[in-house]
C-alpha cells in the first residue's frame, strides 16, 4: 500500500467520525488561538512602550519635582530647597556643555471656555522651545515667541481635542478664551500628537493641553507658599550616546542647587525603554507559557483520542493486516490522522486568533499587533504537537498482533 492510499484511508477515518475529530481539534484550535492572542497583545505593548519612549524624545532628560507631600517618606522639600526654579532651568544649560536647551514645564488644571463650550483641561506654561524638544508643531498658526515670554503675554495655542471641542470645525485664531477667569488670544493649535505616556502634570495626552508662556503661568497660576515654581525640566542633551553622562553631571548640578536636598528625580528615556523592554520580555515569555501549555493539553487530547480509536478499530486493523497491510501502513494511516487534525486546528486556530485579537482592541482598548512570527510558530506548535502525540498511539496500532486483533471483540 502506498502513500497516497494511506493518506485517504486516514481522512476516511477522521470522516467516519465527525465529532469526535471535531472535538479533538478543538484543543488546538483554542490553543493556537490563545498563543497569537497573547503574543499579538505583548507585541502591541512592545511597540506602544517604544513609541511612547521614542515621542519623548531619546536624546531628553526629564527632571521631575518630588512634591511636598512626599516629604514624610524621606523624599521631598525643606527649608533647604525652594524646589523645582525657572532658575534651574537657564542654569543648567549654561554650565553643561552637553545640554542644547533645558524647557522648564508648569501646569495646572483648569476650565477653558470658549461661548457656550467649555472643556477640562490642562494648562502647561513652557518656552517656544517646546515644540522643537517634543518634536511637537502647530498644525495652524505659531507657538508664542520669547517675546511673548518675556512680558508675560496673555497667548495661548491650543492642543487638538481642546481645539476640536471648543471650535470644531471653526478656525480658532485669533478668538479669545477664557482660562480660569482670564482671557487669552489664541495664536495656533498643535498637530495631533499620539499619547505619550509621560506628558505634562501626569496627563498622557498632549492633545489636551493649552500652552501659554512659562511667565503668564507663574504670574497668573499662583501656587501655595511651599509648592514648587514649575512642575518639570526636559533637558535635551545635544549627543545621545552621552546622555548617561550629561545625567550625572545634571545630577550632582542639581543637588548642589538644592544643597543636597533630594526634592527633584531624573528619568533618562532610553533607560526607561531598556527597562520595559525586559519587562515585556518577561512579560512575552509568561504568557507564551500559558498559552503553551493550552496547546500541550490539546496535544494530549489529540494522545488520548487516538488511543481510544486504536481500541475502538483494533479488529478494522487486524483485517488490513490480514489482506497485507504492513505494519507501515498502519502507522501511516494513525499518523496522517493525528497530523491532519492538527493541520487543520492551527488552521481554525489562526481564524480564530484574528478574531481574538479585534475583539480584545475593540473591548479592552488595548492595541494588538499579529505578527507574521507569531502565526508561524504558532502553527509550527501545532503541527509539531499532531506529529510528536500522535506517533504513540499510531504505533501502538502498528504493533497490533492480526491474530489477536481480528479475534478482538
Amino acid at each position: 500500500m502506498n502513500v497516497r492510499e494511506s493518506i485517504e484511508i486516514g481522512l476516511e477515518g477522521i470522516r467516519s467520525h465527525k465529532l469526535r475529530a471535531v472535538l479533538t481539534a478543538l484543543g488546538i484550535i483554542f490553543g493556537v488561538a490563545a498563543v497569537i492572542a497573547m503574543l499579538s497583545i505583548g507585541e502591541g505593548a512592545k511597540q506602544e512602550a517604544l513609541e511612547q519612549i521614542q515621542l519623548m524624545g531619546m536624546n531628553n532628560l526629564l527632571i521631575n519635582d518630588i512634591p511636598v507631600e512626599d516629604e514624610a517618606e524621606g523624599k521631598g522639600r525643606s527649608n533647604l530647597s525652594r524646589g523645582l526654579t525657572l532658575d534651574d532651568a537657564g542654569a543648567l544649560s549654561d554650565v553643561n556643555p552637553l545640554i542644547a536647551v533645558c524647557v522648564p514645564e508648569r501646569t495646572t488644571k483648569s476650565e477653558v471656555f470658549y461661548g457656550q463650550e467649555r472643556v477640562d483641561a490642562t494648562v502647561v506654561g513652557t518656552l517656544p522651545d517646546y515644540e522643537r524638544v517634543m518634536n511637537f508643531y502647530p498644525k495652524s498658526g505659531a507657538f508664542f515667541s520669547y517675546r511673548d515670554v518675556k512680558e508675560a503675554r496673555r497667548v495661548c495655542v491650543l492642543g487638538a481635542d481642546v481645539k476640536w471641542s471648543l471650535f470644531f470645525f471653526h478656525d480658532p485664531l485669533g478668538k479669545r478664551i477664557k482660562i480660569d477667569q482670564q482671557w487669552y488670544t489664541v495664536v495656533g493649535y498643535m498637530e495631533t500628537k499620539p499619547s505619550t505616556g509621560m506628558g505634562s502634570g501626569g496627563s498622557d495626552n498632549l492633545n489636551a493641553n493649552v500652552y501659554i508662556p512659562i511667565t503668564s503661568a507663574i504670574k497668573r497660576f499662583p501656587r501655595e507658599i511651599f509648592a514648587s515654581e514649575i512642575d518639570r525640566i526636559i533637558v535635551q542633551v545635544r549627543e545621545p550616546e552621552r546622555i548617561q553622562e550629561a545625567a550625572n553631571i545634571v545630577n550632582k548640578s542639581m543637588q548642589r542647587r538644592h544643597n543636597l536636598v533630594n526634592d527633584f528625580s531624573i528619568t533618562i528615556p532610553e533607560a526607561l525603554l531598556k527597562q520595559r523592554q525586559k519587562t515585556q520580555r518577561i512579560f512575552n515569555i509568561v504568557m507564551g507559557a500559558i498559552a503553551g501549555i493550552s496547546l500541550l493539553v490539546g496535544g494530549i487530547g489529540i494522545m488520548n483520542i487516538m488511543l481510544a480509536s486504536v481500541m475502538e478499530r483494533t479488529r478494522e486493523v487486524g483485517v488490513r493486516r490480514a489482506v497485507g497491510a504492513r505494519r507501515k501502513d498502519i502507522l501511516g494511516q494513525f499518523l496522517v490522522e493525528a497530523i491532519v487534525l492538527s493541520f487543520v486546528g492551527g488552521l481554525l486556530g489562526v481564524v480564530l486568533g484574528f478574531i481574538l485579537t479585534k475583539v480584545i482592541a475593540l473591548y479592552a482598548g488595548w492595541r494588538t499587533i499579529v505578527s507574521i512570527s507569531a502565526i508561524f510558530l504558532s502553527f509550527g506548535v501545532s503541527a509539531a504537537v499532531g506529529i510528536i502525540f500522535g506517533i504513540y498511539p499510531a504505533r501502538q496500532a502498528a504493533k497490533l498482533d492480526p491474530i489477536v486483533s481480528l479475534r478482538y471483540e
